[in-house]
This record gives structure tokens, sequence and C-alpha cells, in this order.
């Protein structure tokens, strides 16, 4: 399940994860599930017919993640695995970084960072931070909804059987 919310230059894009590191640190061994949100660049394209055609539109690099994981062997909302990747490099993210108030709040501090996202990201213009501030209960909104979801099994059923790489039900 992916949903995008999109505004004038970026994007907030939400997905269901399921996820096996091949290289795990200690302690953060075995599969992990929840939801992933992503800010990320926005670029429109060219029109490819009439002035009434549809625009392309791409979502490009991310910006910044979030990892809203618990161990599949885990107990179900302990966000035992929840993290964040304040930078991100290109297309690769930077290491984990696990936040107290992150894992005790998740949604809570979610919220928050989300509303003060052109404090922590400078790619971020006013106009997007303030779009994306009016949006952000509907953005938490989908973010819980869609962890009912993965909690529930649904996701996981949905999607079937692991993949090659060791992750399923993810867009991104």
């Amino acid at each position: 399940m992916l949903y995008l919310f999109g505004f004038e230059r970026i994007g907030v894009a939400v997905s269901d994860l399921y996820f096996v590191d091949p290289r795990p640190a200690e302690g953060q061994e075995g599969a992990e599930r929840g939801v992933r949100l992503e800010v990320r660049r926005l670029e429109p394209g060219e029109l490819k017919g009439s002035v009434y055609s549809a625009r392309p539109i791409s979502v490009d690099r991310p910006l910044w993640r979030v990892d809203l994981l618990e161990s599949v062997s885990g107990q179900p909302g302990s966000f035992d695995r929840t993290h964040h990747h304040p930078r991100v490099k290109g297309w690769e993210p930077g290491g984990r970084v696990f936040d107290e108030g992150l894992t005790a709040e998740p949604l809570k501090w979610l919220g928050e960072r989300l509303g003060d996202l052109d404090g922590h990201l400078a790619e971020v213009g006013a106009a997007d931070a303030a779009s994306l501030r009016e949006c952000v209960p509907e953005i938490l909104d989908t973010v819980g909804r869609l962890l009912a979801r993965v909690r529930s099994g649904e996701t996981e059923r949905a999607a079937g059987g692991d993949s090659p790489t060791g992750v399923r039900a993810s867009w991104l």
C-alpha cells in the first residue's frame, strides 16, 4: 500500500514495510514490519501532449526517512526497531538514529517533526512547509491506519511470500 501527499516541490510517501536486513547490527536480527514515511522531492515533467494533457510528476530522491518498525517476533506496539534517518546522501539513507521520544510516542514525535520540517531540512521551502503543516493530521491518520493494517497481518497476507531482497509489501 502506498499513499502520497504532494505539495509544491516535496511529497510525503507512506508505505507498509516488511524487512529483513541481510547484515543486521547486533540486537537488530530478524524480520521487521511497520510503516515507512519518506519526504521526497517531486519533479514536474514537461507536458506530453496538448495543454490539456496530464503533466508527468516524478517522485524523486528521499530527503528524510522515518521507519516505524517493530520486530515481527516481538510484542506488537513495542516500536522496538523504530528509528529515523536524518541524513540522506543521494538515494542512500544514513545510519539508523534511535530516539526515545520516537519510540515512546511515534505519532506525536512524527507530527512535531513534520510540523517543523523546514526547521530540520534546508531543502524544504516555506510554501511546502506551510502546506505540509496543514496536512499533518491527515498524514498521521494515514500512518495510524496503515500501522493497524500491518499489525493485523493484512498487508503481509496481501504481499505473499518473501522476495529475494527480504523486502515485501513496500513501495519505498
